[in-house]
């Protein structure tokens, strides 16, 4: 235990003076001073010493020095005999806890300055002096009225020690503080000063401190953090983008570099064209001048948007005819002189088999002439299931958007009658059209690219790549025009088509459905044409045609020999529905490799994967007076109707027109109206 007394004259001078005596002791403290003690004798005891009359009971009310810090256990006496006098009522000096502002004994530091001494006559000068200087004297009265002093009476008691005794162990009580007089060193902190707090006070009105925008900031950080994990991080766990992903492996198409303005072109025509095919004499002997070529001879282009001056390769799904596959931009590049369009089982896009279709919708577009294309059909002869296809269609329909061909694929009409109606009025479910949209008497000031004209989307196929059911299971293509209104039955005049080598070629018995009419031949291919034939070779496909009303003709070409020519009169009136003009819409061009179980049966077992389909070359030719590769002729206008409608041309997701927030225009046999 630490001596708190050390190096204290006063306590020093206390043990010199006490040194020969009995070592005071506190009898409420020490277990051998007890009543029942050696020491209760009549010398000793309260009730037969004379010095000691006995008093009357203690009340509180009677004696100001009452101290309410008193114990009663520390007053008690053990023992089973109990004193006639009531030890409750002895004055202060007999309290453990002196009263710190009437207590007679001052501490070291007290106001008065007088220093403390004890025991004996030291003890007794103390007191005389502390009486002198107005410190309290009291006096004790016994039942009898007789009164003696104080200080006789600390000094006659045998209960009373000259010590003043602290009530922290025993020690004197001047080594403590016992008056608010005394000052110590953290008094600050506990003391209360209105000067201070009033400054403090006007320093918090008046705006913050450092202090107080650093305590600032720190909330903030701490409930923008706590918003953090609480909120945000859950949400971002829920939705999966915490979440990390296996790394993905991107395919190398080509090693092939060169720098960024190799392959822009200058020219229409590709300088890798051999001359000897920059011209081609016609079906009527005319020689036609070649206005558009490309060769794919630049070894790595791609083709995602806006990479290509006259192709894209689409981002979408084919939904129309319901495709297997995801036509990806990556899936086509061009490699050892020939545009790739690869068709592997790859998952994407929650499909499994992801392939390639290039379009020049909206950058290359013809009106009539002959377009010729070099292909190296993918797969065998002998094997079902795949669907390549090179074809062209009105630039006013999207391949692929089927919010943009609704209403105007596949018609090509110019007359005002039944054949431009929902399904052209006829109950026996013919056609399931919505009518032709764009129709050449829609009503005055409504919506119409070219007013007075009936527009649409018509198509025209090169070829749609198929092998045939029987039992040779040769390879066949399919070479058609898809047109609207519909003929009864949806057969055509056959007197109008001429068909040049019966022994490969025949008129398909299919001939459309009630989305389209299908005017349709079919010819037999040498497997030597396809990917995994014997000798992979490229073969020329092709279509001729006039869109002369008198003069008008589709002539469809495998190689340089013709298959079938199809003439006007063979879609001329019919029925209800009027002549069905060839096309004189600019026509874009639309190559793909897809896989699908609406066109063909899937032989799975016998598929190899990836199959690519090759196109060797595109080539356009056009008579010298008539001459059109635009998008947006003078006369079939389409590129402000294009963008007045942007919304159905750039969102795949929209099936109808009206989807797209737009309305088929009035006409005048529905709508009431002048035209």
């Amino acid at each position: 235990m630490r001596n708190l007394t050390g190096g204290d004259p006063y306590a020093e001078r206390y043990e010199s003076l006490n040194q020969h005596e009995e070592p005071p002791q506190n009898p409420f403290m020490s277990e051998t001073h007890t009543l029942d003690s050696e020491h209760s004798s009549d010398a000793y005891s309260l009730q037969s010493d004379a010095r000691y009359p006995e008093r009357s009971p203690f009340n509180p009310e009677m004696d100001p020095n009452y101290n309410y810090n008193y114990s009663s256990n520390n007053l008690a006496v053990p023992g089973s005999r109990q004193s006639t006098t009531s030890l409750t009522g002895l004055s202060q000096e007999y309290d453990r806890y002196p009263n710190r502002v009437s207590s007679a004994a001052p501490s070291l530091n007290s106001s008065s300055g007088q220093p403390l001494l004890y025991g004996g006559a030291a003890g007794a000068a103390a007191a005389g002096a502390a009486g002198m200087m107005g410190q309290r004297t009291s006096t004790m009265s016994d039942g009898s009225g007789s009164s003696f002093s104080e200080t006789d009476y600390k000094t006659n008691n045998p209960f009373v020690v000259n010590a003043d005794f602290s009530p922290f162990g025993g020690y004197p009580a001047s080594a403590f503080p016992l008056h608010m007089e005394e000052k110590e060193a953290d008094d600050y902190l506990h003391n209360p000063d209105p000067i201070l707090d009033a400054k403090w006070d006007r320093r918090c009105a008046g705006g913050f401190d450092k202090r107080g925008f650093g305590s600032l900031g720190a909330l903030a950080c701490l409930i923008i953090g706590g918003i953090m994990i609480f909120i945000v991080l859950p949400v971002l766990t829920y939705t999966g983008i915490t979440e990390k992903e296996a790394p993905t492996r991107t395919p190398v198409l080509s090693n092939y570099e060169y720098g960024k303005m190799a392959a822009l072109r200058t020219d229409l025509i590709d300088p890798d064209t051999p001359d000897d095919a920059k011209s081609y004499k016609s079906n009527y002997g005319d020689t036609w001048e070649l206005v558009f070529s490309d060769e794919f001879n630049k070894e790595g282009r791609t083709f995602y948007e806006n990479d290509d001056q006259f192709f894209t390769a689409v981002d979408i799904n084919y939904a129309s005819t319901q495709d297997l596959e995801w036509y990806s931009p990556d899936a086509a590049t061009t490699e050892n002189g020939s545009l790739v369009l690869r068709l592997d089982a790859y998952k994407n896009h929650d499909l499994f088999y992801r392939s390639a279709m290039i379009q020049s919708w909206n950058k290359l577009c013809f009106s009539q002439g002959k377009i010729e294309v070099s292909v190296l059909l993918p797969g065998s002869g002998k094997v079902m299931g795949l669907w390549p296809g090179v074809w062209t269609m009105g630039n006013l329909g999207r391949p692929g958007y089927r919010a943009t061909t609704d209403g105007v694929w596949p018609y090509s009409y110019n007359s005002c009658d039944a054949g431009i109606t929902p399904n052209q009025s006829s109950p026996d479910g013919i056609s399931w059209l919505p009518g032709q949209r764009l129709s050449s008497c829609v009503c005055k000031g409504h919506d119409h690219p070219s007013p007075g004209v009936g527009r649409g989307a018509p198509e025209i196929d090169l070829i749609e790549g198929t092998v045939g059911g029987d039992a040779v299971k040769n390879g066949v293509a399919s070479q058609s025009l898809q047109l609207a209104p519909f003929d009864i039955w949806y057969y055509p005049n056959y007197d109008f088509i001429e068909i040049h080598n019966k022994s490969v070629t025949a008129m398909n018995t299919y001939t459309g459905g009630p989305l389209q009419q299908a005017l349709s031949g079919t010819t037999q291919l040498n497997a030597d044409w396809y990917e995994f034939g014997d000798n992979p070779s490229y073969q020329a496909y092709a279509i001729e045609y006039l869109n002369d009303p008198q003069k008008g003709y589709i002539r469809w070409f495998v190689g340089e020999e013709p298959t079938f020519t199809m003439y006007q009169g063979a879609i001329g009136p019919n029925g209800n529905v009027g002549e069905r003009p060839i096309s004189k819409e600019p026509m874009s061009i639309i190559m793909n490799l897809g896989i699908s179980n609406s066109w063909t049966y899937i032989d799975w077992p016998s598929l190899k994967w990836p199959s690519t389909m090759r196109i060797d070359y595109v080539r356009i030719y056009q008579p010298s007076d008539a001459k059109s590769i635009t998008c947006d002729p003078e006369d079939y206008p389409t590129y402000d109707y294009i963008q007045d409608h942007i919304n159905a041309y750039q969102n795949v997701n929209l099936t109808m027109w009206d989807q797209a927030g737009y309305a088929f225009p009035p006409n005048k046999l529905t709508g009431g109206c002048d035209a």
